[in-house]
């Protein structure tokens, strides 16, 4: 005999699931750099400059991740991308604050004075300090509360992330002293991240234009 429960048949949690785990291992492959850095530090010729090189670079590798998560998005057609953003961009934040730290603490021992006169007197270090400040507000807003909270501006915040990433390049550009090859390909990625987003732009603004254009030529038509 066939026995039938009533009631609301349960949402599929598979699909859930699944981003929850996918969600753990993004974590953990971004701890990954970090697990290095503890590993090989201690061992390193000059560790001081390691880690701050490691930092470094992980923090804008953090940053052209996250920006290529909207482009994959579009490509690939998967939606639930998106739900990696916000973590991916913290973790650069992460690993900036660890490079800023390594700069402050172990190269001027927590001398405000030494840090300004960097700041002040060293070009990639001004927009490299910066890049840095200019995280900070994104990094505090990256939460559902200040989402609803800022509403519109929201978007018109993190839209600095986007000078952000050109500060940074610049910045390990004018560090490096010899050999550009790899700021250069930093930043030829970036480029093409950011035209990516000129053409959406451009079509948006094309699409809205041709849609005002229909709008008005439809109230004037005579009925």
């Amino acid at each position: 005999m066939c026995t039938q429960v009533h009631g609301t048949v349960p949402t599929p949690k598979g699909p859930s699931i699944m981003i929850q785990n996918l969600k753990i291992a993004v974590f953990l492959i971004c701890l990954l750099p970090l697990a290095r850095l503890v590993w090989l530090a201690p061992t390193a010729v000059n560790p001081v400059e390691f880690i701050t090189h490691s930092t470094g670079t992980w923090a804008l590798v953090g940053l052209l991740v996250t920006l290529a998560v909207s482009p994959l998005r579009q490509f690939t057609g998967r939606n639930e991308l998106l739900k990696f953003r916000r973590m991916l961009g913290l973790f650069a934040f992460f690993y900036a604050c660890l490079h800023f730290t390594t700069w402050f603490a172990l190269d001027h021992f927590f001398d405000f004075g030494a840090m300004w006169h960097d700041v002040y007197k060293r070009p990639f270090i001004t927009v490299g300090f910066s890049a840095f400040v200019l995280l900070i507000p994104l990094a505090v807003t990256s939460n559902d509360r200040m989402v609803r909270k800022l509403k519109r501006n929201w978007g018109r915040l993190h839209k600095l992330v986007y000078p952000i990433a050109i500060l940074v390049v610049v910045h390990y550009w004018w560090l490096v002293k010899r050999d550009i090859t790899e700021p250069a390909i930093y930043g030829a990625v970036l480029a093409l991240l950011l035209l990516w987003r000129l053409d959406r732009w451009q079509k948006r603004r094309a699409a809205s234009a041709r849609q005002s254009k229909h709008a008005a030529a439809t109230v004037s038509s005579p009925s």
